[in-house]
């Protein structure tokens, strides 16, 4: 099966008790959105990757399937709007799912295979180095930490990733290599009486330090075929999401005023990008309760 033989609905904005939309980017932005099952892919066709994609969890009904590892293009839309093996063959960049492989992989035994089959759509890859280390373990886990934590709404979440985009990523065979991704998770809870929404935004990096590298031409930004771009060591950071709007341009408003780390009202003018990050050197360390401590004064 590929990703191009059923008809799937894709991310269900009223998944959760609270409704959700998808989150949109700036008006005027050429983008593809692709639906599968359960999940939708917002593909931006120059850069040939995905600028949001927007997950629906039920960790009460995740199914068990073979992991399979056929990874294909999408038929829907052109090759050349994707980006396939050619930027992963015979190099240590590995093809990092942006929608995780299991979350998605829930309901009947049909539909589940078809999601995990979904899952390995070059439209859902994004070039990540190949070494692992306690951060990147760190990054993959952080679906599951949440799912454990929201036990309300039948352990219900739904959660948005892609690499951040930017004009400075060193180009590699043609591809822009992202320097950093960003995940937000979204569940609801039961406060005073009320249903609330909560969410949680995350930055995994991936940058060099590459003051002193020369990566050949186009203004140092540059690279061919031979030696992919060096990347750094993984780092995590729990983050404002309002960060995360500014860094994309998407719209996240409503996820920004849910978000249990610096709710986007109490938000200063002032306060940039990186001001309230914080590294996560374990997976206990992520916040998933209101932080008015974080708040600026």
């Amino acid at each position: 099966m590929n990703a191009a033989t059923i008809s799937p609905a894709g991310y269900d904005d009223t998944f959760l008790e609270l409704p959700l939309q998808f989150p949109a980017p700036n008006k005027g932005t050429i983008t593809r959105e692709l639906t599968y099952t359960h999940f939708t892919i917002l593909l931006e066709p120059v850069r040939r990757l995905a600028i949001a994609t927007g997950v629906n969890i039920d960790g009460n009904h995740l199914v068990d399937v073979d992991r399979g590892d056929d990874w294909h293009f999408d038929s829907r839309i052109p090759t050349n709007e994707q980006t396939g093996e050619a930027v992963y063959a015979k190099n240590d960049l590995d093809r990092g799912h942006l929608v995780r492989r299991r979350d998605p992989v829930w309901g009947d035994a049909a539909t589940a295979q078809q999601a995990n089959a979904d899952t390995f759509a070059y439209t859902n890859a994004a070039p990540q180095a190949g070494a692992i280390n306690q951060s990147k373990e760190l990054w993959l886990g952080l679906e599951d930490h949440v799912l454990t934590y929201a036990r309300t709404n039948e352990n219900r979440i739904s959660v948005f990733t892609a690499p951040m985009l930017s004009i400075e990523d060193p180009v590699y065979r043609g591809t822009g290599i992202p320097q950093s991704f960003w995940k937000i998770a979204a569940w609801t809870t039961t406060m005073n009486g009320s249903t609330v929404l909560r969410s949680a935004g995350f930055v995994l990096d991936q940058s060099p330090q590459l003051a002193d590298i020369d990566l050949d031409d186009a203004g140092g930004r540059a690279l061919i075929d031979g030696t992919p771009p060096p990347l750094g060591p993984y780092r995590t950071y729990q983050v404002p999401i309002v960060d995360i709007a500014v860094l994309t341009g998407l719209n996240l408003t409503v996820l920004a005023e849910a978000d249990v780390l610096a709710p986007l009202p109490t938000i200063r003018d002032d306060a940039g990008p990186r001001e309230l990050w914080v590294e996560l050197p374990e997976i206990s360390e992520v916040r998933l309760e209101p932080q008015p401590d974080r708040l600026p004064a």
